[in-house]
C-alpha cells in the first residue's frame, strides 16, 4: 500500500492541533487526508482511553473537500494517555491508517490490519521550579569524589571492609566464587569533607546543582542498600556536616539534591537485621517486628522477595501503611527530615518498581515541605508510556514527577555519533519525546550523558571494545589507545555541546569532564584523578556550560530542528529576540549547509565558541562545518 494513498502526520499542525501532550479538557483536531478518501464510504476516528475503553467518532470532509477529512476531540476532565488511529470503509474494503513501526510519532503508517495507535498524553499544568529548570547538575559518587580529612585519614571502618591504601587504585569486588555475591566492599574514603573542599571547583565549572547518589548508611560503596535512612553513613560525615554542605553550597548557588532508594532496604539494616548489627528487633529476625509488614515474606525468615534475586537488598511492600508513615506521609517522614535539613529534592532510584500512589504521595509532601522542592525518577525509556511490572506507571501527568533521568537522550547522543543513527533517526527519535511529554517535563528531564550505571562515556566514544569479549583484569587495564583517545574527546565536545543546547537539565556524571576511562560498574566508579585532568576536556566543559548559562535561549527558549542530513543534525533556540542556531557534524568529512532562515534577513552570525563573526545576506545562512565538530551561532539582526 503506498503512503501517499492516506496520510496523518502528528507532528504536523495541519494534522494533529494542538501539536503533542494537552491539558485537560483541552480540543484536538485530528485530520486524515488522501486519495483513498476520494472512494470511502465512512471514515472513522478510534480513539482508546485508557482505563475508559473505545470511542468511534465519525469523520468529515473539511469545506466540502473529499480528499481531508477532520475530527475533533476533547481530551478528558482528569490526566491519562489517549490512543488513536483511524478506520476508512470503503464499498469493498476496510482499510487502517495507524502509527509506523518505529511508534514514534509523524508520518504514518496503512494497513489492512489493526494499526499501532497514536499517542496522546493528557496531563495537568504542573509547575516546575525555575531553579531547577536553569541549572546545570554535577552526579558525585561520593566514595570516590575526594577525601577531605587530614592525610587522607578515614574514619568509623567497619568490619568486613577493603580499604585501599592509594586513591590512585582500581576499584574492585571481592566475591565468593562459589555463589558470586560481594564478601567485602571496597572503599577509598571519599566524604562529605571532600565535596566541601571542591565547592569551588564545582562553581568554577559552571555546576548549580549537585546530585549524590546515596549518602545513608550502608553496607556496601555504592549504598544502595540502606541501613538507616536517618543517619549519614559515618565513613562520609554526619547530619551536621551535611546541613554544612546544603548551606555552603548555596552560598555559591549549588542546590543539593538526594537519592532516594525506597523500593527496597539493605538486609544489614536496622529494619531487616538479618546480619544483627543493629539493636532494634529486625524483621528477618521476628514477625512480631514493627518492620515485618514492610517486607513480602513467603517463607519467614530465609524466603523472601528481594530485588533482582539479590538477597542483601530485601524488597519493600511500599504501600504498607506504617512504611509510608515513615518515609513520607509522617510530620518526622524521612523525605520531610532531610528536606528540612537542606536538601533541594530527592531522585527516587528504580522509580518504575514504585507504585504511582506512592510517587503521587511522595511528590505532594515534598512540595508541602518545600515548594520549590524536585522529585526525580530514575526512568530509563520513554517515562510518558512506561509500562513496568504489569502496570502502566504515571510520571508525568501532573501529578508526580518534575523531572526524569533521561536515558533515551543518552542513547540518541551516542548512537549518533558512534554512526549507529542518522540525523534523521535522531530527529525522529527526538520530536517522540517532544511529542509524548507534557512541555514543562520536556524541558526538565535530566539530560545525561554519563552515569554510575554505565560505561565511561570517553570509553564508549573512543570505540573500546565490547566488555564481554573481555575477561576481568583486560577490562580492569585497558587504556584508550592515542588515536582512540583523540577520537573520544572530540565526540565528547560534540556530546557536551548538544547536552547544554538542548532542553532540559544537563547532567555530568563526575569526572566525564576531567577524562575517565572505565567500562561498567566498578570500573565507571574510579576516583576522580585529582592533579592529573584532562585540561582540554575540562576548559571545553567549562565553555559550553558558560555559553549554555549566558542566554536564556538555550535554557528556556524554543525548539525545532532546522537542517538534518545523515551525518549532521542542527536546531534553533528561540527565546523572545534570542536566536540560536546549533549545528553538528558527526561524520568524517568537511560539509557546507545552506538553508532558509525566515527569521532573519540580514546581520550577523557571531559564533559563541570562537567569537568569530560572518555577514548575512539576505535570510540563506551559509555554515562551513569541519569533520567531527559543531558550531554554535548567536543571530543578531
Amino acid at each position: 500500500m503506498k503512503e501517499k494513498r492516506l496520510i496523518h502526520d502528528s507532528h504536523c499542525r495541519t494534522y494533529r492541533n494542538p501539536f503533542g501532550a494537552v491539558v485537560c479538557s483541552s480540543e484536538i483536531e485530528l485530520c486524515l487526508s488522501g486519495e483513498l478518501l476520494f472512494s470511502s464510504r465512512k471514515v472513522y476516528l478510534r480513539v482508546w482511553q485508557d482505563d475508559r475503553g473505545e470511542s468511534l467518532i465519525e469523520m468529515k470532509p473539511q469545506s466540502g473537500k473529499k480528499d481531508f477529512f477532520y475530527a475533533t476531540i476533547k481530551s478528558p476532565l482528569s490526566p491519562c494517555l489517549l490512543w488513536y488511529y483511524f478506520i476508512i470503509e470503503t464499498d469493498n474494503e476496510i482499510y487502517y491508517y495507524g502509527n509506523n513501526k518505529e511508534r514514534l510519532g509523524g508520518i504514518g503508517e496503512v494497513s489492512r490490519d489493526i494499526p499501532i495507535s497514536y499517542q496522546i498524553t493528557v496531563y495537568k499544568e504542573m509547575e516546575i521550579p525555575k531553579w531547577y529548570l536553569k541549572g546545570v547538575m554535577y552526579q558525585i559518587f561520593p566514595d570516590r569524589f575526594y577525601n577531605g580529612l587530614k592525610n587522607g585519614a578515614i574514619r568509623n571502618d567497619k568490619t568486613e571492609r577493603l580499604l585501599h591504601g592509594k586513591w590512585e587504585d582500581e576499584p574492585l569486588y571481592i566475591k565468593d566464587p562459589s555463589k558470586g555475591n560481594v564478601m567485602k566492599w571496597d572503599f577509598f574514603g571519599g566524604n562529605l569533607e571532600g565535596i566541601l573542599e571542591k565547592l569551588d571547583y564545582l562553581e568554577e565549572l559552571g555546576i548549580t546543582i549537585i546530585y549524590l547518589n546515596p549518602i545513608f548508611e550502608a553496607a556496601s560503596n555504592h549504598r544502595y542498600d540502606t541501613g538507616d535512612y536517618r543517619r549519614i553513613d559515618p565513613m562520609l560525615g554526619s547530619e551536621e556536616l551535611f546541613e554544612r554542605l546544603c548551606k555552603e553550597a548555596e552560598k555559591k548557588g549549588i542546590s543539593i539534591i538526594l537519592d532516594g532508594v525506597f523500593s527496597h532496604t539493605g538486609s544489614d539494616s536496622r529494619y531487616f537485621n538479618k546480619e544483627g548489627n543493629y539493636d532494634s528487633l529486625g524483621a528477618y529476625q521476628s514477625k512480631n517486628s514493627p518492620y515485618y509488614p514492610w517486607y513480602r515474606f513467603m517463607e519467614h525468615p530465609d524466603h523472601y522477595d528481594c530485588w533482582w534475586g539479590v538477597d542483601t537488598m530485601p524488597n519493600i511492600n511500599e504501600l504498607e501503611h506504617s512504611y509510608k508513615n515513615f518515609i513520607y506521609e509522617g510530620k518526622n517522614s524521612v523525605i520531610r527530615y532531610w528536606i528540612q535539613k537542606g536538601a533541594a529534592g530527592w531522585r527516587l532510584d528504580v522509580a518504575d518498581e514504585l507504585p504511582s500512589d506512592f510517587i503521587k504521595g511522595m511528590s505532594k509532601v515534598v512540595k508541602e515541605e518545600r515548594k520549590d522542592a524536585v522529585l526525580i525518577g530514575e526512568v530509563w525509556e520513554d517515562a510518558s508510556n512506561k509500562v513496568s511490572h504489569g502496570e502502566k506507571r504515571q510520571y508525568l501527568l501532573g501529578e508526580e514527577l518534575d523531572s526524569v533521568m533521561n536515558y533515551p537522550f543518552r542513547n540518541i547522543v551516542l548512537g549518533f555519533l558512534l554512526g549507529t543513527l542518522t540525523g534523521y533517526e535522531v530527529d525522529a527519535q527526538l520530536m517522540s519525546l517532544y511529542e509524548n511529554y507534557p512541555p514543562n517535563h520536556f524541558y526538565s528531564c535530566m539530560n545525561l550523558i554519563g552515569s554510575h550505571d554505565r560505561t565511561r562515556v570517553l570509553t564508549r566514544l573512543g570505540e573500546a571494545p565490547d566488555p564481554s569479549t573481555l575477561t576481568e583484569t583486560q577490562k580492569m587495564q585497558y587504556k584508550l589507545s592515542e588515536k582512540q583517545r583523540r577520537l573520544a574527546v572530540d565526540r565528547y565536545k560534540l556530546a557536551s555541546l548538544l547536552q547544554m543546547t538542548f532542553p532540559g537539565v544537563p547532567s555530568i556524571y563526575y569526572g566525564d569532564e576531567a577524562g575517565m576511562e572505565g567500562f561498567s560498574d566498578p570500573l565507571n566508579r574510579r576516583t576522580y584523578p585529582w592533579g592529573k585532568e584532562d585540561e582540554e576536556m575540562i576548559q571545553w566543559t567549562k565553555k559550553v556550560i558558560e555559553t549554555r548559562r549566558q542566554f536564556m535561549a538555550l535554557q528556556e527558549g524554543e525548539w525545532s530542528k532546522w537542517l538534518v542530513g545523515e551525518r549532521h543534525y542542527t536546531f534553533l533556540r528561540k527565546y523572545a529576540d534570542e536566536v540560536i542556531l546549533v549545528a553538528i557534524n558527526a561524520g568524517n568529512e568537511d560539509i557546507e549547509l545552506i538553508g532558509k532562515m525566515p527569521e532573519v534577513d540580514k546581520g550577523q552570525m557571531r559564533d559563541l565558541l570562537d567569537d568569530h563573526h560572518t555577514e548575512i545576506q539576505g535570510n540563506e545562512i551559509r555554515i562551513r562545518l569541519p569533520a567531527l565538530s559543531g558550531k554554535t551561532y548567536l543571530l543578531q539582526a
